[in-house]
């Protein structure tokens, strides 16, 4: 039987409707699926490689210090971005937008390389990537809201070269067959259960946050003696892509709360190349993605590079979290009788 290949896809998706936009979608697909398979050959070659160079001394538009395969990267997208003839190509790693074809019908907009401070300890790293409509100028397509994706993915270079990547009617993995030579469908359709018994935060922020989040973890830790009456496990690997992936095979939740700590008032993830992406991704899977309250595609972007919490994965789970912002008696008194808060009493 022919594998059911990311080519086949494409090819079917612009079948479908006889439309110029469809194609550029595809098409950006596909070349950004090319440049991931060169960027996984840098990766491959670890520190005997010449993009493993040293840290950068330069930080990129967002004030985070630039590694060389950071820049590798955004190279390589960006080339695939002008053959496929975007409008506009968006990164991290630039101040502004580039102009390739302001007369296409899609623009891009992309993290090169998320995780790359993981690069030297070999944890999984990756690429995000949104297509947006092409709406006339640079300023007004980035400055809209999610919802109003084309399409979205992520390429997670893990033991598998993955892709996880939706065009607005469900969610699927292509994961990279060396044997066949190209991305092989792997999920044909993800479906992020709805419940859930892990999370993932970094709890060595504990004192910095609010005191609804403070308040959602203990009650995490309690486990099967708290309110939650059941046992959570906890994880977290610091790479934005590897935790979106382990959500969509097995569900759970991420949370990157804002902070009190100096520049994440606002939280820390960028809303049009990261949240949006891993936002459209997880609702097209039947999960849900928030600020911590408010829907994620909802949110008008005020620049490229605007920062914002995320809240991510099994829906249950993200709106439970929500109840803890958006409803007082929620918090209630902490110790030692956590069951007396209103958030779970029957």
């Amino acid at each position: 039987m022919t594998p059911a290949t990311l080519d086949a896809y494409l090819n079917s998706y612009i079948a479908e409707v006889h439309d110029p936009v469809r194609t550029q979608v595809a098409e950006t697909v596909r070349a950004f699926a090319s440049a991931a398979i060169q960027v996984r050959k840098s990766i491959n070659e670890g520190a005997l490689g010449a993009a493993f160079a040293a840290t950068r001394g330069a930080a990129h538009a967002d004030g985070d210090v630039q590694k060389e395969l950071d820049v590798h990267a955004d190279d390589l997208f960006l080339e695939a971005a002008r053959k496929a003839g975007v409008a506009w190509y968006a990164s991290e790693e630039l101040a502004n937008a580039v102009a390739v074809d302001e007369k296409s019908g899609v623009a891009v907009a992309i993290d090169p390389l998320d995780g790359s401070s993981n690069i030297d300890t070999n944890v999984s790293i990756g690429t995000i990537f949104a297509i947006l409509p092409n709406l006339g100028d640079e300023a007004t397509t980035f400055r809209q809201p999610g919802k109003n994706q084309l399409a979205a993915g992520f390429f997670i270079y893990g033991p598998q070269m993955a892709l996880a990547v939706t065009l607005g009617a469900g969610t699927k993995i292509f994961v990279f067959s060396s044997r066949v030579g190209a991305f092989v469908e792997a999920y044909k359709t993800v479906s992020i259960s709805p419940d859930t018994k892990e999370y993932a935060i970094n709890t060595s922020n504990y004192r910095h946050w609010d005191e609804t989040t403070r308040c959602y973890v203990d009650d995490c830790i309690q486990g099967s003696e708290g309110p939650r009456d059941k046992d959570f496990n906890m994880r977290w690997i610091a790479s934005l892509v590897a935790e979106a992936y382990r959500i969509l095979i097995r569900g759970g939740v991420f949370l990157y709360p804002r902070d009190v700590r100096k520049g994440y008032a606002k939280g820390r993830l960028r809303l049009v190349y990261e949240a949006n992406p891993i936002a459209f991704i997880m609702e097209q899977a039947g999960g849900a993605a928030t600020e911590g309250a408010s829907r994620i595609l909802d949110l008008e972007p005020g620049d490229i590079h605007q920062r914002t919490p995320l809240v991510f994965g099994s829906a249950k789970e993200v709106a439970k979290f929500g109840r803890y912002h958006t409803d007082p008696s929620a918090i209630g008194s902490r110790h030692p009788l956590f069951g007396n808060r209103g958030l779970f009493r029957a």
